[in-house]
């Protein structure tokens, strides 16, 4: 099986390359990058490329690794309320799954190292039903970070690691037209680079990811006076529609008196 992307989804060819490294040497994909890259959507998309189940689990500050493989809540008949989590359910698939393990970074620091012996020998005893669980087909597992926090060394050794780089401009392209296949190339243009002199500008608390973008275009496109606006653009930065763009008003302000300096100058 090969990874070849989707008509959703623009994959670079060394994330293409990356997903079928982590095939082939039995791995979990480690995927790190900016917010808005893309991470989260590869599990789905993979799954869907090759035709398996996906399986997610999403991380929240008070998860625990052990959830991901049971939970009960009772002291007799125990059998009956072992609540099965998502590495046993993936363990459990006849068929081989995707399991995506999104945003590890999230939980505590011990969360990745909780998980290292589980994700190796894909097994785990369950004490309750004295009982081994073994993976009857090897899933392929995807992990998200954020970055949010460094990972433990033994847990990082045991993954194969790809860092999704923002895409540049003509990757940005192909993405826009699989999500707004009308929109005019002159328009495009134009508000591209708008939208990177916005990343550009030094201070920025969050720059504006590939989603923001494409929700930014989908109102240009459909507001005849933002298209103008753009249009007429020379050095002003503050672009029509920012609140789809910028998501703090730290950044909003700080645009907005580089526009008032530009202006005086000018």
């Amino acid at each position: 099986m090969r990874f070849q992307g989707t008509k959703n989804y623009i994959a670079t060819e060394d994330l293409k390359l990356a997903v079928d490294a982590a095939l082939n040497l039995e791995k979990p994909l480690l995927v790190k990058g900016e917010p808005g890259t893309g991470k989260t959507m590869l599990a789905v998309e993979v799954a869907k490329s090759l035709g398996l189940r996906l399986i997610e689990w999403h991380i929240k500050s008070t998860t625990k690794a052990s959830q991901g493989l049971y939970e009960y809540d009772a002291v007799k008949d125990i059998k009956n309320y072992i609540k099965k989590g998502k590495l046993w359910d993936a363990f459990d698939s006849d068929e081989q799954v995707v399991l995506l393990v999104d945003e590890v970074d999230k939980a505590d620091i011990e969360f990745p190292n909780d998980l290292l012996q589980e994700l190796d020998r894909m097994e785990f005893y369950c004490y309750e039903l004295d009982k081994t669980i073994k993976a009857k087909k090897r899933p392929l597992v995807i992990i998200t970070s954020n970055n949010e926090k460094d990972l433990p060394d033994a847990f990082l050794r045991r993954c194969f690691f790809h860092f999704i780089a923002f895409p540049d401009r003509a990757v940005l392209e192909s993405i826009i037209n699989v999500h707004i296949p009308k929109i005019k190339k002159n328009l495009l243009k134009k508000s591209l680079d708008m939208f990177f002199d916005v990343r550009k500008v030094p201070g920025l608390k969050k720059k504006p990811t590939t989603s923001e973008l494409i929700d930014w275009l989908k109102l240009i496109v459909s507001d005849d006076l933002a298209q103008e606006l753009i249009a007429k653009k020379d050095k002003e930065l503050l672009p029509p529609l920012y609140g789809a763009l910028l998501k703090n008003e730290q950044d909003v302000e700080l645009l907005q008196r580089l526009a008032f300096m530009t202006r005086r100058e000018s």
